[in-house]
């Protein structure tokens, strides 16, 4: 359940669009890192006290590590004004009032209001939110200037605020825009399902592509059903039910001590062999070596579906570099960089080079 605490803003660490990092010290727990989404409790100051959620430092939660500012009790935030009746992070102490895309009040409404086709838009669908940078990587390296829409699903985290990856994306220009879907909030467009969403980025954002991937973190518990990436397949069921052409990313790794997770991950093998009821193009990358083959076998039976596509990695690793010194983005997976998990961001980028092909 949740672990309440009180606690005095000592400093301001950093922000980023929509969220401020804080240096708090919580009453008898020392000084810890803490985190406020402005839009829903306002702009802490040093020396305002503050209520907080303190669940994931018990936890000790890799993805979130952080105190969360529920309300900074002698100084709250003005009511919202403006049009919006769609709630998200709904009836929870802090569900948000937001304007959905595709909702009556929204001047996109008629634009979504019957719209039922992407046009055969490449829809990018991968496990984790650390999957967007790489995938953008090896598109933008093979296909500069493609107008590329995150399409952020409600697995992980649930604000886009969290993602410090969104913002340098954005500020970078290889992200157009953020769409936040389900109960996921924060994004340049909110609507109520994934299949809205796509519509919203490809019919109301121009986009050239989309990525639909969960928010940051990953909820897992060791069992072949449970877990978040489990949407994965159901977002491959929504790019075809709309006319778009899906792009399946394998999770792969070298990195991850966890036997279900090496090579190909289970997590993928059960999302597109099982979840996804339509086609879509499985991207196997050609990695090389003891690693390509073990993958290529993992991925074989998801062919039985799917169509397989074989993709050269030549010259991503370098794509993969240069992006994370020109955006100023981190590449990393569950604590691994770059060069602990190679294979993992070689497969992303694979996605994306193959999604660039599709374009051309």
């Amino acid at each position: 359940m949740i672990r309440w605490r009180k606690g005095t803003v000592e400093s301001v660490r950093r922000e980023w669009p929509g969220a401020v990092e804080l240096d708090v010290t919580i009453d008898g727990d020392g000084t810890r890192r803490a985190l406020a989404y402005t839009a829903l409790v306002g702009r802490p100051q040093p020396g305002d006290t503050v209520l907080l959620n303190t669940t994931a430092l018990a936890l000790g939660l890799g993805t979130g590590g952080y105190a969360m500012v529920v309300a900074v009790p002698d100084r709250l935030p003005p009511d919202p004004t403006g049009p919006g009746h769609l709630v998200k992070a709904r009836y929870t102490p802090l569900q948000a009032t937001v304007l959905g895309a595709d909702e009556q009040d929204s001047p996109h409404h008629e634009t979504l209001r019957e719209a039922d086709s992407l046009d055969g838009m490449p829809v990018i669908v991968a496990d984790l939110h650390s999957a967007l940078p790489p995938v953008l990587a090896g598109l933008l390296a093979d296909r500069p200037g493609t107008r590329v829409v995150y399409v952020m699903t409600d697995g992980g985290a649930l604000p886009a605020w969290f993602s410090m990856s969104i913002a340098r994306l954005r500020q970078a220009g290889a992200l157009a825009a953020t769409v936040t879907v389900g109960q996921a909030f924060g994004g340049d467009l909110e609507t109520v399902t994934v299949h809205t969403g796509l519509l919203a980025a490809r019919l109301v954002l121009d986009a050239d592509v989309a990525v639909v991937a969960q928010g940051p973190g990953n909820l897992g518990s060791g069992t072949r059903w449970g877990f978040s990436g489990v949407a994965a397949g159901e977002a491959v069921n929504a790019a075809a039910a709309l006319s778009g052409r899906a792009v399946a990313s394998l999770r792969v790794s070298e990195g991850d001590a966890r036997e279900r997770h090496q090579g190909v991950s289970h997590h993928s093998l059960t999302a597109y062999g099982r979840v996804a009821l339509a086609p879509a193009d499985v991207v196997v990358p050609e990695l090389g070596g003891d690693l390509g083959q073990r993958v290529a076998a993992q991925a074989a039976p998801l062919g039985e579906r799917h169509t397989l596509v074989p993709v050269p990695v030549d010259g991503l690793r370098d794509a993969l570099r240069d992006a994370e010194t020109d955006w100023g983005v981190r590449l990393s997976t569950m604590g691994r960089r770059l060069d602990q998990d190679l294979a993992y961001f070689l497969s992303a980028a694979a996605a994306g080079r193959h999604a660039a092909a599709l374009l051309t």
